[in-house]
């Protein structure tokens, strides 16, 4: 493993279904050319995962030395139950990170558990195939308040100078009564409902413009929050990665597509590096 300590802009993925990983739609060649963007010199030491399904009553960091593929879903083409991803873990790093977060005055479990759910290896199957960077699982409390996830992540904020990336992984958008309801899934490529477009929407355009307050706030703010968002453990997630950036960052969308009219599948990075990974990602070959 080539380990660097260039700078990593923290970003937010949305995982999108567990299917994702057998008909990646858009997003597919989005994680391809990322994982190119983030290639070579610029490739993380490591990743801290922060998942909207590995969730606890306290911060947990899941230390073991090596993870073994989760599958954690039921009902679905054996196909997908056949794939894996076991990464190396990051014993070290897990204690460095315990200390931020007890330094920051927050609480945080230390476990020797195993295990990558399907909202980290489904996209990071895509962007690193070789799964040979150590992934660091970090469950958080479904119950924390954006403002108090953004602060776990800003004492995230100095792994990035080491290489580190922090990686929030969720679904900008999550509604499964929008897309089992009916007693079926919509077609994959099924239209935007104007809903989902206008959520999906103004949280660009607020997190362009650093607008944290109205972030913060996006259930009573945002355009159809509840709607999007009858529970919002899969766009938590993004608050954590937008903290490791530090201060009121701002927040560029790398990718915006959608699968079955109205789970969003956008991606953001954050901080100063963040527009100098938009344009990697803009300027990476076209997936073969």
């Amino acid at each position: 493993m080539n380990a660097t300590t260039t700078p990593q802009a923290p970003i937010y993925l949305s995982h999108g279904s567990p299917m994702t990983a057998l008909e990646p739609g858009e997003a597919g060649p989005f994680w391809q050319r990322l994982g190119a963007a983030l290639g070579g010199a610029s490739r993380p030491s490591a990743i801290v995962a922060i998942s909207a399904h590995s969730l606890a009553r306290a911060p947990v960091l899941m230390a073991a030395a090596r993870h073994t593929t989760v599958h954690d879903f039921g009902g679905f083409p054996d196909a997908l139950y056949q794939l894996r991803y076991d990464a190396p873990g990051a014993p070290a790093l897990a204690r460095q990170v315990a200390g931020l977060l007890t330094g920051a005055g927050m609480p945080v479990h230390v476990s020797d558990d195993s295990g990558l759910d399907h909202g980290i290896w489904v996209p990071l199957r895509v962007i690193w195939p070789g799964a040979d960077i150590p992934v660091l699982p970090l469950a958080f409390p479904p119950d924390w308040s954006p403002a108090r996830l953004m602060a776990l992540g800003q004492a995230l904020a100095p792994l990035a100078q080491q290489g580190v990336l922090v990686c929030g992984t969720g679904s900008i958008t999550h509604n499964l009564g929008l897309l089992f309801g009916a007693g079926q899934r919509p077609a994959l490529d099924a239209p935007e409902i104007p809903q989902s477009a206008a959520f999906r929407q103004w949280f660009a355009s607020r997190s362009a413009a650093a607008d944290w307050p109205a972030l913060l706030g996006y259930r009573q703010q945002a355009p159809h929050a509840v709607l999007m968002h009858p529970t919002d453990e899969h766009l938590l997630p993004f608050y954590v990665a937008a903290g490791a950036a530090g201060a009121s960052p701002v927040g560029i969308r790398l990718h915006d597509s959608l699968t079955y009219g109205c789970l969003g599948m956008d991606a953001y990075a954050f901080g100063h590096g963040a527009a100098s990974l938009a344009q990697r990602v803009a300027a990476a070959p076209a997936p073969v």
